[in-house]
C-alpha cells in the first residue's frame, strides 16, 4: 500500500472516532425518544467509539472514506408508527452527519479566509476541513436505498405496505456483501463520488453566501 494512502488512513482514524459514535447515538436517541428504549438498554447511547464501532465498517472507511458502524438495535413494537418512525430513526444518523459537516464549515470558513489571507499555515484547517468531508461521506453512503444502509428505510416509507414489507424482509447480510463488493471494486465510487462531490458543492456555495450577507 503507498505511504499515501497510509497517510491518508491515518488522518481519518480520529475523525472516523467523532463521527460514527454521533452517527450512531443519533440513531438511539431518536428511537429513544420515539419510545424504543432498546438502544438505551444496549447501552447504545453513548459517545464511546467502542460501543460503535465495526471492524469491516471502520475498515472500509479509513481505506475508502465510506463505511458503516454496528447498527443500533430497534425494536419497532415500541413504535407508535413503525413505517413513520422507522425513517426518522434512520434519517437521524445521516443528518448528523450533515449537520456535523455545516457546522465544521460555518466555524473554519471565516478562519480560513483570514489566514489564506495573511498567508499563514491552514494546515490545522484543512485537517477540520477533513472532518466535514468525512461526515458528508458518511452521510451521503448511508443514504443510499440499499438494505440495511440507512436510506433503504428512509426511501420505503414512501412506499405501499406491501413493497414495504418486501423491502424489509430482504436478507441483509447478502445486500451487505454486496454493499462491500461493489466498494473493494470502486464500483460504488462511480455513484457515491459524484453525490460527495455535489452536496459538498452546495454545503461550501451555501456558507459562502451566509458569511456574505452577515
Amino acid at each position: 500500500m503507498p505511504s499515501e494512502d497510509i497517510q491518508t488512513m491515518i488522518f481519518r482514524l480520529p475523525l472516523l472516532l467523532l463521527a460514527l459514535p454521533i452517527h450512531e447515538f443519533a440513531h438511539g436517541f431518536a428511537a429513544y425518544k420515539l419510545g424504543d428504549y432498546t438502544a438505551k438498554q444496549d447501552g447504545r447511547l453513548s459517545f464511546n467509539p467502542l460501543r460503535h464501532l465495526d471492524l469491516i465498517g471502520t475498515i472500509l472507511i479509513l481505506r475508502f472514506g465510506f463505511g458503516w458502524a454496528k447498527p443500533v438495535m430497534v425494536n419497532p413494537a415500541y413504535l407508535k408508527n413503525p413505517k413513520r418512525d422507522m425513517a426518522i430513526i434512520s434519517f437521524s444518523g445521516p443528518l448528523s452527519n450533515f449537520i456535523l459537516a455545516f457546522v465544521s464549515w460555518m466555524i473554519l470558513y471565516p478562519i480560513w479566509v483570514h489566514l489564506s489571507n495573511s498567508g499563514a499555515d491552514t494546515s490545522m484547517v484543512n485537517y477540520f476541513d477533513r472532518f466535514a468531508a468525512i461526515n458528508i461521506g458518511l452521510g451521503v453512503f448511508n443514504m443510499l436505498p440499499l438494505p440495511p444502509l440507512d436510506g433503504s428505510k428512509v426511501f420505503s416509507a414512501i412506499l405501499p405496505d406491501k413493497w414495504y414489507n418486501a423491502v424489509m424482509r430482504v436478507n441483509t447480510n447478502y445486500m451487505m456483501l454486496v454493499v462491500m463488493i461493489l466498494a473493494a471494486t470502486g464500483a460504488l465510487s462511480y455513484v457515491i463520488f459524484p453525490l460527495i462531490e455535489a452536496v459538498t458543492g452546495a454545503y461550501l456555495t451555501l456558507v459562502t453566501k451566509i458569511y456574505f450577507f452577515l
